[in-house]
């Protein structure tokens, strides 16, 4: 049986209309007969900006994407974006902080800047700085990133820079989180250089070379994001793919019949050659329950952590400590009531009106589920006695706006790997169906973007 409806072309159901979603329909659109389905009226996912009336911008998911891979970059400029983009200051690349020892201190960003970090004991460093003298160690493809950074950098190394670096990126618990699946680099770096820090250095090296090898300029990784958020990537999303997009629809179930695929909504079935899952693994567990050998036990295991984004705006005069930079991490262990801070008007200094500065605070995660149970009212007074504290504000803050997201970030713990081999083994047995977004292959909008091109590019060849 085959669903050549329109011109021979290949029917193709998208569920979700999140970035992964709305991505891989761009990139079948003209080459399938391609619909996208969202269950709630309103396109983007966790990708949302809005500003008020007074001019605070807020996003109420990421704060912008790296350069670092060129997946969204590439489909900005496709997309016609590239002459809105916007680049994030030089002083938010540079300076980064941590809340440690009860104060902020900068991150060191660069070798020199190792010896001479506070945050560090001399015996600290001697650790860190040793790393490539060690030989390598277990396997650590079921190594938890507690256990692989303390055994490459050494346990001091590993509290302050390797915990903030997994409480920013995943707000997890580092013990649970599997490195190889969190950060497949350092152990590429540990397997093919035998050091995480030479690999880096040879990362960095080859990444040189080739640039200057078309006769360019190498540039640091840098983040991107536009005038008016990232809402315009998810705008222009839609308006490429138009009627394709259909809001307001929950689907039910997918069944199986006939080697064709049955999308069964609310007083409906379509019929399809081929159905991409860009929703939630939960929400993929639940639409494969019907279908005979779908991993959906696999599926419904992957845990999610729960996230508030508090956005404060200040008044300048109220925010005495207003740094030229990034943010800062509250490693996860100190169970701080803020477990991050962005300065949003310092990274994109149009995010608040003038005289203004606009933060914010990342709360909850996954050692600190009990924030999400506090009335907004709570989780307001304490992060701002966070902000009186950390940051000396002065006065209540003149903006605030609270969004809460009970399932945020999709936690690759222990055995991630292992779940997604046998996830991605079951789906062989079910032709047809694919899976995107971040529950499985990285949690960056790079990656999704990149997840969803792989599965275009596998559909259209297929």
């Amino acid at each position: 049986m085959s669903a050549d409806y329109n011109h021979g072309m290949k029917k193709v159901i998208v569920v979700g209309g999140g970035l992964a979603g709305l991505s891989v329909a761009f990139r079948l659109l003209g080459h399938a007969d391609v619909t996208v389905l969202e269950a709630d009226q309103r396109l983007g996912g966790n990708i949302h900006t809005t500003t008020s009336p007074d001019g605070f911008r807020v996003e109420w998911g990421p704060n912008g994407f790296l350069d670092g891979k060129p997946s969204l970059l590439q489909l900005c400029r496709d997309l016609g974006l590239g002459n809105q983009l916007l680049v994030a200051s030089e002083g938010s690349r540079k300076n980064r902080y941590v809340f440690w020892n009860d104060q902020l201190t900068a991150l060191p960003a660069s070798p020199l800047g190792i010896l001479t970090t506070p945050l560090l004991s001399t015996r600290g460093k001697f650790e860190l700085l040793a790393e490539p003298l060690r030989g390598r160690g277990r396997d650590p493809s079921n190594e938890s990133v507690t256990a692989f950074a303390t055994r490459r950098l050494g346990r001091e190394a590993c509290r302050v820079f390797m915990e903030a670096l997994v409480t920013g990126i995943h707000a997890a618990d580092p013990e649970k989180l599997s490195v190889a699946a969190a950060f497949p680099r350092l152990v590429a770096f540990e397997k093919q250089h035998r050091s995480v820090l030479r690999g880096f250095l040879a990362s960095a090296k080859a990444k040189r070379k080739a640039v200057e090898a078309h006769g360019e300029k190498p540039l640091p990784q840098r983040m991107w994001s536009f005038r008016g958020g990232l809402r315009e990537v998810i705008e222009a999303l839609r308006h490429k793919l138009a009627d394709r997009i259909e809001t307001g629809i929950r689907v039910k179930r997918i069944v199986r019949i006939d080697g064709m695929n049955q999308v069964v909504l609310d007083g409906e079935t379509r019929m399809a050659d081929h159905v991409i899952l860009a929703c939630p693994a939960y929400e993929q567990a639940r639409l494969l329950e019907a279908v005979p050998g779908a991993p959906s036990a696999d599926l419904a295991a992957v845990e999610y952590n729960s996230i508030a984004v508090v956005a404060l705006g200040y008044r300048v005069e109220d925010a005495p400590l207003n740094p030229d930079g990034f943010g800062y991490i509250a490693p996860a262990r100190l169970k701080r009531d803020a477990i991050g801070v962005q300065w949003c008007s310092s990274i994109f200094p149009d995010r608040a009106p003038p005289g203004f500065v606009l933060w914010r605070a990342l709360c909850g995660g996954a050692l600190r589920p009990d924030v999400l149970g506090w009335d907004d009212e709570t989780l307001l007074r304490n992060v701002h006695a966070e902000m009186m504290r950390i940051m000396k504000v002065t006065d209540h803050p003149k903006f605030s706006q609270i969004v809460r997201w009970p399932r945020a970030i999709p936690q690759y713990h222990l055995g991630h790997l292992e779940r997604v081999q046998r996830i991605e083994a079951a789906l062989q047995t079910v032709p047809g169906i694919h899976t995107a977004g971040n529950s499985l292959h990285g949690i960056a909008l790079n990656d999704v973007v990149e997840r969803s091109n792989v599965v275009a590019a596998t559909i259209l060849g297929g």
